[in-house]
């Protein structure tokens, strides 16, 4: 046999048994039945039973144990009913929604609006009617301004000044949170999230005048500074009446800007007047004289020449 056809022959048999193997370990990995995965470890986790409002407390018919794995129990979450029963909720939780910590106020923290006023805030309730509360439209959440209008002292005049600005709206009547449709609310009081001296600012302002809440756009948070106006910026400069001024004539204090006055005179003497003859009307002058013309025919053709009168 030749020597080079068996090295051929030796290298192709190797070569096969090489390529049969691979392809042998591949197939016996893949028809192998797959490891049962390991069973995983699982926690109890305190959820809503039911969906929970703001402004209320837990009780034991709110809430119920579920399990679940440790990699889905988020961070926050309790696992006894024990530690969050009878705490106040700060915000709505929904139907198996984890209860977690930043959802809660301290047990004792009160009930109602007190566990949503954060530390260091106050909150003040001013009265409003429909048009003063923008038609309705003020929802809890939402920002405002806050108007006054009124008299300054020693002034006659109405002024309007903005004395709060981007102010949060706590409550609207006894809704501490937006209608579930959007819908507005018809309220007579309007609770506001305000700092001590904003409150006592609020407080002296609903006193003194009528306040009036203005809508803003709630990403807005920039605070501008406004000069107010007054009922001379509405209407303009006007002149005063004669029962503001004093009997020299002279405008008092208070009219706005200087206005001449007019002194009267004294009327004349009606009788002598009519016994004083009339004065004579002077006659007209006599018209100028019209120019001397001569009047000349060519023909058919007439010429009328002016001659200029002559001078003595």
């Amino acid at each position: 046999m030749d020597r080079r056809f068996a090295t051929v022959l030796g290298v192709s048999l190797v070569f096969a048994l090489v390529v049969s193997s691979i392809f042998y370990q591949m197939t016996a990995r893949a028809g192998a039945p797959a490891k049962a995965p390991e069973q995983a470890e699982l926690k109890d986790i305190v959820v809503a039973a039911k969906p929970l409002t703001v402004g209320g407390t837990i009780k034991p018919g709110d809430v119920k144990i579920v399990k679940v794995t440790a990699t889905q129990f988020p961070r926050g979450a309790f696992s006894k009913v024990e530690e969050v029963m009878d705490r106040p909720l700060m915000s709505n939780i929904l139907l198996d929604e984890p209860i977690q910590e930043g959802r809660l106020a301290a047990r004792g923290s009160g009930l109602g609006i007190a566990p949503i006023i954060p530390v260091g805030m106050r909150a003040v309730t001013v009265r409003v009617t429909e048009v003063v509360g923008v038609a309705g439209f003020v929802l809890p959440g939402m920002r405002v301004d806050i108007l006054l209008t009124g008299k300054a002292p020693e002034s006659v005049d109405t002024v309007t000044t903005t004395v709060l600005q981007n102010i949060t709206v706590l409550s609207a009547g006894q809704t501490y949170q937006p209608d579930s449709k959007g819908q507005a609310i018809n309220a007579s009081t309007v609770t506001l999230l305000v700092s001590p001296d904003q409150a006592e600012t609020l407080t002296l302002a609903s006193q003194e005048g009528r306040i009036q809440l203005v809508l803003r756009n709630g990403s807005d948070h920039n605070i501008e500074k406004t000069p107010g106006r007054d009922v001379r910026d509405l209407f303009g400069p006007r002149r005063s009446s004669a029962r503001n001024r004093n009997p020299r004539g002279q405008a008092q204090e208070g009219d706005g800007e200087a206005v001449p006055v007019r002194v009267a005179r004294p009327r004349p003497n009606v009788v002598a007047a009519a016994l004083t003859p009339a004065p004579t009307p002077l006659a007209p002058p006599p018209p100028p004289a019209p120019p001397d013309e001569i009047i000349s025919f060519r023909g058919t053709v007439r010429t009328v020449e002016t001659v200029s009168p002559r001078k003595n």
